[in-house]
């Protein structure tokens, strides 16, 4: 098994080396600039697949931190093969950047994806998050059409509750272009989040007001069992 997966890492990373090469001269070097940064993180997923393969056709789990510190994965979704790969504080143009690397391999029949508040906290456009949302959605039909990609909805932070329009027209256009294919979906877990009053629910989040707390994840949980059963 872990001769197949170098075999399917070598291709992939050709892969995306021909789909750097088709960009534009302006459009290679930004993007790679930046995601750079989550090289040895992609590196680390490696070694570890190297060394014991990682489950096929199962669910895969992608995106920034608040994937990342998801600890109870497999103890929340028991029946189904779970994997997480969420690095850092990625944006969406990092998970799309390494995408042939991290998501397409492994080959999941669905991948849920959480990134894009970070996004929105560096500056770029709701806009450009759904844009770029629907260039990796692209990328990952090329390789594996059958995949169903789940969308968490960008969550209402206490931290970030002054980005709150951002991230309410972020999720309204990639919610509309979920609804126009039969393999993506989204999943909300904005409105569940938020109080009686209409702002975060304290008891979500830990002490910086950004990350989730095992309350926060179980309202996660609860959303995404019927994408990912």
């Amino acid at each position: 098994m872990p001769s197949r997966l170098f075999a399917l890492r070598r291709a992939a990373m050709l892969a995306a080396l021909a789909w750097l090469a088709a960009l534009p001269a302006g459009a290679q070097k930004q993007p790679a600039a930046s995601s750079q940064q989550w090289e040895a993180d992609i590196r680390q997923f490696e070694v570890a697949d190297s060394v014991h393969a990682p489950p096929r056709h199962g669910v895969l789990f992608v995106g920034s931190s608040s994937i990342r510190f998801w600890s109870s994965l497999a103890a929340d979704f028991p029946a189904v093969p779970t994997l997480n790969r969420g690095f850092g504080g990625s944006e969406m143009s990092d998970v799309l950047y390494f995408a042939n690397r991290v998501i397409v391999p492994y080959s999941p029949r669905v991948i849920v994806v959480y990134v894009g508040d970070n996004d929105l906290a560096n500056g770029k456009s709701p806009q450009r998050v759904a844009e770029d949302f629907r260039r990796l959605v692209t990328v990952i039909h090329r390789r594996l059409p059958r995949a169903r990609v789940v969308f968490v909805s960008i969550k209402p932070s206490l931290a970030r509750w002054n980005l709150v329009a951002k991230i309410r027209e972020t999720n309204r256009l990639v919610r509309r272009q979920a609804s126009a294919d039969r393999r993506l979906a989204y999943a909300d877990v904005f409105s569940p989040m938020l109080g009686d009053d209409g702002t975060p629910r304290k008891e979500l989040f830990v002490e910086d007001g950004l990350h989730l707390t095992p309350a926060g994840y179980a309202i996660w949980t609860r959303v995404l069992a019927p994408h990912v059963r």
